[in-house]
């Protein structure tokens, strides 16, 4: 994912469904200088490159 698209998502008022590694992912907030994403899931908040990050197509 680019960083522009990921500032789309945070800025949606729709859920879009985010993945790091096939695990579904909240973006808690963008870094804009590393181009990085403080994500959560299960409890746990970790920082990612966002190139890393994925949307989820049903379907």
């Amino acid at each position: 994912m680019n960083y522009e698209r990921a500032r789309e998502i945070v800025a949606s008022e729709e859920t879009i469904e985010v993945l790091h590694g096939g695990r579904p992912v909240w973006i808690e907030r963008l870094n804009p200088d590393g181009e990085t994403a403080s994500v959560s899931a299960g409890g746990d908040t970790y920082t990612v490159p966002v190139e890393e990050l994925s949307e989820s197509h049903p379907g």
